[in-house]
């Protein structure tokens, strides 16, 4: 035979194992396979886009799977407060307020050891709300029922709690209260009448034991319109015929409160909006 046909005959062979490789591949992984055919169709001179399932060498990973971003300008939170009470925003307007407080905590702690017999007894009870004490006094004790005079045994009671109120202590409050039972007689057309003429009696006594200013003593009359309890219950309704001794203090704040808040509105009123922005 020519010699050309051994050689013939190897590649005959080499190719009839290679597609029965091929064919083995294929049952298992069909990516290789489509990988190998790819590579035949090169090497026979074909040209096809192959799609890639490995990552070529030479080839960025960071450059796949990052994309240079699209630059915007930046947002800026911009944070503005506005107050019309700066002195709130001081450490010394807080260290005021603070000592104020603490100031009406032990104002309360001094009525209430002054005034523990009639807070035990039950015609006095005391309480603190901020820089509030509210000195609640019962009408079992200190008024007959259906009259505004002061009895003359609780007088000493009110002069107790007076010798504990000075010009210093703050503004003074008197409000009468009563049940929501009405009245009306030749002296009190309504419960309004009997509130306010049990404040103005009680806020006779302290002037009159003490050397409190007028001119920081108010007084009101609620009748029964501001109860501490519901009227449902001679207890409850007893607990809601009072005359409420309050004693307010944080003057100096308050007028530190005014001036900033007027000045706050010259502020603005002398403001003028530009026209370039």
């Amino acid at each position: 035979m020519p010699a050309w046909v051994m050689t013939f005959a190897d590649l005959m062979t080499l190719l009839m194992c290679f597609f029965v490789l091929l064919l083995a591949f294929s049952e298992m992984d069909a990516a290789k396979f489509k990988q190998l055919s790819g590579s035949m169709k090169d090497a026979f001179g074909v040209q096809a886009e192959v799609e890639v399932r490995t990552i070529p060498k030479g080839t960025s990973v960071v450059a796949q799977e990052f994309s240079p971003g699209k630059p915007d300008p930046s947002a800026i939170n911009t944070v503005r407060q506005f107050t019309i009470d700066s002195n709130r925003n001081t450490l010394d307007a807080l260290d005021r307020e603070l000592k104020e407080i603490e100031e009406t905590r032990d104002h309360a702690r001094r009525l209430r050891i002054a005034l523990k017999e009639e807070i035990k007894a039950g015609s006095v009870a005391i309480q603190t709300e901020g820089m509030k004490v509210i000195v609640h006094i019962l009408e079992n004790a200190s008024f007959e029922s259906g009259y505004a005079d002061v009895r003359p045994d609780f007088i000493p009671v009110l002069t107790k709690i007076a010798g504990l109120i000075d010009n210093n202590s703050g503004e003074v409050t008197v409000s009468g209260h009563t049940d929501n039972v009405p009245i009306r007689n030749a002296r009190f057309r309504s419960n309004w009448d009997l509130s306010t003429s049990r404040a103005v009696s009680v806020a006779h006594e302290l002037l009159r034991v003490s050397d409190l200013d007028p001119v920081n003593v108010m007084v009101t009359g609620h009748a029964d319109t501001r109860p501490r309890s519901p009227n449902d219950s001679d207890e409850n309704r007893a607990r809601n015929r009072r005359v409420d001794i309050s004693i307010v203090r944080g003057r100096e704040i308050d007028k530190f409160r005014t001036m900033s808040i007027a000045r706050a509105a010259e502020l603005e009123q002398n403001e003028e909006p530009s026209n370039d922005q």
